[in-house]
């Protein structure tokens, strides 16, 4: 008898999927602080830069959320902002007073192409990006370089691994334990293998329940936005169906009136404090006959469960079973995950 999982194309996407543990043990063994990285933090703890301006597109821009909460909790003045954005409509922040955090997966996006064209050296740019030849990498003042490998399509290794480059970066700007850092992402390693040892389970026990589904909503809070983002971003590319991302206080404001047996709220436990409002929204959207699924360490055992880790990297393994979730719909609809139709691995057309 055929089960779900033998319906299951196993394309590229699904192979840089499992690629994510090599991608991130790689990463992590070349991630190095550049000096001009150092002569940029001493610049900022000095007070020479007013601002932080984290900037990307797509995955890489919520890849920068996390970055984003650790700065300001830091008491440093830091602003998330999309590249376009940055270029078109706040081109008064490229100013030797600006210290800019740019990512892009490829260095070439249309739009950080733009930021370095329009820039021409007035803001100090740090470049996070899994190509060393790429004009952000050539062109910042210091670059981070992952080292994901080739990718197909949907951003999977190149997301984690930036993230991971992020959170050492956040580290070293705030001051925090460069060592600690380092010990924490390499349990995220081991946390990603084991989880992905069981990526067929995950996919059968996911495909059994979201068969029905047809409007997707993820909902943290913190830095669990980030997952939110970049899995509503992966379910519209990789399967072509709609998601939307948001906080759970959002979800209240309105979002929460849609909600029938046909709507799935994927929900993240996240940080502590917020987790009591988390769990509440839960319930509420099942009351509403809504499918709800939780997402958080020592949730019952299956593909919503994290492995545990550090509460601060945390945000790096959250993605993981909405990535299953995509091969899972994927599955249903009798497709490959991640093959595009319409658009390309790089964006260069603002």
């Amino acid at each position: 008898m055929e089960t779900r999982t033998e319906t299951i194309i196993e394309g590229q996407y699904l192979r840089d999927i499992l690629d994510q543990p090599r991608a991130l043990t790689a990463t992590l063994a070349n991630l190095e602080i550049p000096k001009e990285l150092s002569v940029a933090a001493q610049r900022l703890r000095k007070g020479e830069f007013k601002r932080i301006v984290l900037t990307g597109m797509g995955a890489s821009f919520h890849a920068l959320y996390p970055t984003f909460l650790r700065l300001n909790a830091a008491g440093y003045t830091g602003y998330a902002i999309d590249t376009s954005e940055l270029v078109y409509s706040l081109s008064c922040w490229l100013a030797p007073d600006t210290l800019i955090i740019a990512v892009s997966q490829s260095g070439e996006s249309g739009e950080v192409v733009r930021l370095l064209e329009n820039n021409r050296g007035r803001a100090s740019v740090v470049g996070v990006t899994n190509a060393a030849d790429s004009s952000l990498a050539l062109q910042a003042n210091a670059s981070i370089i992952t080292m994901a490998g080739p990718e197909f399509s949907v951003s999977c290794k190149t997301y984690v691994t930036a993230l991971m480059a992020l959170h050492l970066i956040g580290e070293f700007l705030c001051g925090g334990d460069a060592s600690l850092a380092r010990e924490e992402l390499a349990q995220v390693v081991r946390a990603t293998a084991s989880y992905l040892n069981a990526w067929k389970e995950h996919v059968l026990e996911m495909s059994s329940e979201l068969d029905t589904i047809r409007t997707f909503f993820l909902l943290g809070r913190g830095p669990s936005l980030a997952a939110c983002g970049d899995g509503a971003l992966i379910v519209k590319e990789s399967v072509r169906l709609h998601a939307e991302g948001m906080s759970g206080a959002a979800f209240r404001h309105g979002p929460l009136e849609m909600v029938d047996d046909r709507t799935c709220a994927v929900v993240f436990a996240g940080e502590e404090n917020t987790r009591a409002l988390q769990a509440r929204l839960y319930d509420d959207v099942r009351k509403a006959r809504g499918k709800a699924f939780w997402i958080a360490e020592n949730a019952r055992p299956g593909p919503w469960n994290l492995p545990t880790t550090p509460a601060s990297v945390r945000h790096i393994l959250e993605i993981l079973p909405l990535q299953m979730m995509t091969l899972a719909l994927a599955a249903e609809a009798g497709i490959e995950a991640g093959r595009f139709a319409r658009i390309s691995k790089v964006t260069t057309t603002e």
